[in-house]
């Protein structure tokens, strides 16, 4: 008997003149309270309307600025690939494809069809020819190939003004030959050109540019996704828009339509300009433009008060009829289910089938099964298998009662094709009858991206060379080679430091560094022999692994590796660049030898071809400067794990008035030192050349300058009475644009008085440096730090720049200093320099004071401080001592 067959039948209502009642007085409630809130919904629903027309003129600002983003990003497109045409006019398709390919344009130009270039043919009386010659991607783009795009007036009158102005221009909206099934909007395109010059410097006037003149590049572009996805999110959800060529006939000026455009509003308008075309964009609000959500919620919270009574007065009567409508409801989705489980089976995206365990034939496939695998219905189960021999173990395996499961095979579709599929087999009974289950899935598409996945960790996203990690791996499987194999021909390691890479970078931006790149890879790769490995290991290097070969071999592919980055003319809009390489090589001719080594040696002679001039071939070979340089590789290490452990350490030395004094404040300066693990301490210079040559000094001198900052009140024994502290910058420090910017951070963050913070400043990093070291300056004197110029006179024309230099504090060269009783001409300059020093109300400091003669000469001449053994030997600061209190210094920013 069916459920509701068991249900209670509904009692009689008596009283029906008191539910009447009270629905009658609920009623009146309901009325009198949505009255109330229709008054106060329509005052919100004003306000709203006047934000909404705040926010429409707001979207329409958007819209015009996203237009203009893919088109701008499609003509930066063209402008790299002409600058490739201004190093190399004798492109061919391939190459063009592979340059192409470099830009991504694909990724970055939503709506991108095909790059293009058209070369400049017979030019007649009545028009010029520019017939497409090049195609990327060939692939659906082939009918380009040979159509003269100046075959319309307009178009060669656009090309001539893009010519003339080395600007880009664009088309107007026409039907792209390559979707000749599409509707018209889909259709509906348009193309971005720029002109293309001959191999040189890029052309500046008009005359030069019509003489230079090889063709044209263009980008064609879909508008319906180029200016769909400019405009998604908050513009298209609230505004429909249209977008028309201004400058077009009228049968070609509907450049994007967002969908049945409302009639009779006034839409919001904007124009934009590019590439010689006006657009203009008319935005009309959607119906839903104005927020209602302020409105519902009065909406709401008046209409609940209204009706919370007449619930309640109602709810007693409804229960019982609302309880047997949700039994019905209950016993319908009961039956839904049942009829949902019953065709389950076929709903499941694994493929299914269940073939006979007599005969091995397939009897069923699901919907996913049929869908992939098309007809196999009645054919021998083992046929979906590649390997027949795979398929017959499987299928004995399952008969015999094991387990084959989740195993890869290539699985066979009817019509042939194949496809990789995770498949399980087991043996099943269905009334009694053994069948095979087979349930499968395709991985063919995740076997697709795990290779690519695996293929990106390998590459270099750029070049798509190989990166460094799997030049190492390749490096050391070649290693273990050798030493299995003694007689294994000889190999040559080749590290590549492009000179001077970094201004390209600093003048013309990355986007030109990067191009340039690209374009050395394609120039290398043409040097290249079979089996050679040219792979990109960091920025600007790049690592040449050569096979069999001897050592004069090596050095002649070197040299041609040299001499083709050499002949590279690179053009970044109206800037030529010429770049050089300087080369290391290693020969791997001996056992022994491990990757470390070898990239030790060859980092080696690298800096040893870069010492030399740069642009050129450096072997390595074990000798003194050899020797010398592996110690500083050495001291580098050692000092980038001093850092990482903390091992750095600060001395003090103090530095004290000549003249006497009534306040007698303290003045130190902050020495460098280096613990080993062991805790022998070296002095800095065992170590700061070696940090000079590989670039730490930027590392260490923020270390120091946070150090001190962070314990400014644990240096010295007088804690917070310490008048001023000297912190030595180096020349690299100086390089950095962002050292004024750490400095000041970092006083502000521990609270340190900026005049107790003294900076020394060396003269050698001061002449070279001028210009930067003068603003600076300036920068950390406007608040407060005062600058030293250290180990003065050592120059050859210090009297003569001192003038221009905003400093506090000279600091004279010691060597002057220490023969002060001996060398009159020392004296001299002493007494020189205390003069001037005073002439410009600035504090002079005489360094290396090691005797009471010394002492008494730099009274006599008037030198205002002495730093030396005979007056302070330098003491570890005393939050670095044993039982010292250190307050931690964590990131160097």
């Amino acid at each position: 008997m069916p459920f509701h067959d068991h249900m209670p039948a509904a009692p009689e209502v008596s009283h029906g003149g008191g539910l009447r009642a009270s629905v009658a007085w609920a009623m009146l409630v309901l009325g009198v309270g949505l009255l109330f809130t229709a008054e106060m919904a329509r005052r919100e629903w004003l306000d709203a309307r006047g934000r909404a027309q705040v926010m429409q003129q707001s979207l329409a600002d958007a819209a015009q600025a996203r237009v203009l983003v893919p088109l701008d990003t499609g003509a930066q497109a063209l402008r790299a690939m002409q600058t490739v045409f201004l190093s190399n006019d004798r492109m061919d398709q391939q190459t063009f494809a592979e340059y192409q390919s470099n830009l991504r344009a694909q990724e970055r130009v939503p709506g991108f069809v095909a790059s293009a270039f058209a070369r400049l043919g017979t030019q007649s009386a009545a028009r010029a020819e520019y017939r497409y010659e090049l195609v990327s991607p060939l692939h659906g783009n082939g009918m380009l190939v040979g159509l003269d795009i100046a075959s319309q007036p307009q178009n060669l009158a656009a090309l001539h003004r893009a010519r003339d102005a080395d600007m880009p221009s664009i088309s107007a909206p026409f039907r792209l030959l390559q979707f000749p099934d599409a509707d018209a909007a889909a259709a509906r395109g348009m193309t971005v050109r720029l002109p293309v010059y001959s191999q040189g410097p890029r052309p500046v006037t008009p005359e030069q540019r019509r003489l230079r003149e090889i063709g044209a590049l263009a980008i064609s572009l879909r508008l319906e996704p180029m200016l769909r996805q400019a405009l998604q999110g908050r513009i298209l959800e609230h505004m429909h828009v249209a977008i028309t060529d201004l400058d077009a006939p009228p049968d070609q000026a509907t450049v994007f339509a967002s969908g049945v455009l409302p009639e009779g509003a006034a839409p919001q308008r904007r124009q934009v300009e590019f590439g010689g075309r006006r657009w203009e964009l008319q935005l009309w609000p959607r119906s839903t433009v104005v927020e209602t959500g302020g409105i519902w919620r009065v909406v709401a919270a008046g209409t609940i008060i209204s009706v919370l009574l007449a619930l309640l007065m109602l709810s007693q009567a409804t229960t019982y009829r609302r309880a047997l409508e949700l039994g019905r409801r209950m016993s319908a989705r009961f039956g839904e289910s049942e009829a949902r489980f019953r065709v389950l089976n076929e709903l499941l995206p694994a493929l299914v089938l269940l073939a006979d365990g007599r005969d091995g034939r397939i009897v069923y496939a699901n919907q996913a099964a049929r869908n992939h695998l098309g007809a196999v219905l009645d054919t021998p189960l083992v046929s979906l298998f590649a390997n027949p021999l795979l398929g017959g173990q499987a299928m004995a395996e399952a008969t015999a009662g094991g387990s084959w499961a989740s195993q890869e095979a290539m699985v066979v579709t009817a019509g042939g094709e194949a496809f990789w599929a995770s498949a399980s087999l087991a043996q099943v009974e269905v009334d009694g009858a053994p069948y095979l289950l087979m349930v499968a899935t395709d991985t063919s598409e995740q076997r697709e991206l795990t290779e690519r996945l695996r293929y990106q960790a390998a590459h270099d996203g750029l070049t798509e060379l190989c990166n460094r990690r799997e030049f190492e791996r390749r490096l050391q499987e070649a290693l273990a080679r050798r030493q299995g194999d003694a007689d294994m021909a000889p190999f040559a390691l080749l590290y590549i430091d492009l000179d001077q890479f970094k201004l390209i970078n600093d003048v013309s931006g990355h986007m030109a560094g990067d191009q340039l790149l690209v374009q050395l890879v394609h120039a290398l790769r043409a040097h290249l022999r079979p089996g050679d490995l040219l792979a990109r290991l960091g920025g600007d290097e790049f690592g040449l692994l050569a096979f069999d070969i001897d050592e004069d071999q090596a050095q002649e592919l070197a040299e041609r590796m040299r001499q083709c980055i050499e002949g590279v003319m690179f053009v970044w809009q109206d800037r030529t660049y010429t770049v050089s390489a300087s080369i290391g090589m290693v020969m791997v001719d001996r056992d022994g030898c491990t990757l470390k080594d070898l990239l030790a040696w060859a980092d080696s002679a690298c800096y040893q071809a870069k010492e030399g001039g740069r642009n050129r071939v450096c072997s390595y070979r074990e000798d003194e400067d050899t020797t010398r340089r592996r110690s500083e590789m050495e001291w580098a290490n050692r000092l980038r794990w001093a850092l990482e452990q903390d091992r750095l350490l600060l001395d003090y030395q103090e530095v004290v008035p000549l003249l006497p004094s009534p306040e007698n404040p303290i003045h130190i300066e902050l020495l460098l030192r280096l613990r080993e693990e062991d805790g022998t301490v070296f002095l800095p210079g065992a170590f700061i050349p070696a940090a000079e040559r590989y670039g730490l000094m930027p590392l260490v001198d923020r270390w120091v300058i946070r150090t001190a900052l962070a314990n400014f009140t644990r240096l010295h024994a007088c804690g917070g009475e310490l008048r001023t502290c000297a912190i030595n910058l180096s020349g690299a420090s100086i390089e950095d644009d962002g050292l004024a910017d750490f400095i000041l951070d970092t006083i502000y963050e521990f609270g340190v008085p900026a005049t107790r913070v003294c900076l020394e400043i060396t003269e050698t990093v001061a002449v070279r440096n001028l210009l930067r070291v003068v603003r600076v300056i300036e920068r950390l004197r406007a608040v407060g730090c005062r600058i030293a110029l250290d180990d003065f006179g050592a120059g050859m024309s210090s009297f003569g720049y001192l003038k221009n230099l905003p400093v506090d504090v000279i600091k004279i060269d010691g060597s002057f200093v220490r023969d002060l009783g001996s060398d009159p001409m020392s004296r001299a300059i002493v007494n020189a320099i205390a003069q001037i020093g005073q002439q410009r109300g600035l504090k002079v400091v005489a360094e290396w004071v090691d005797s009471e003669r010394t002492l008494a000469t730099l009274r006599e001449l008037g030198v205002d401080y002495g730093q030396g053994f005979v007056l302070h030997r330098p003491e570890r600061v005393l939050f670095q001592r044993p039982g010292g209190i250190r307050m931690p210094a964590a990131g160097l920013g």
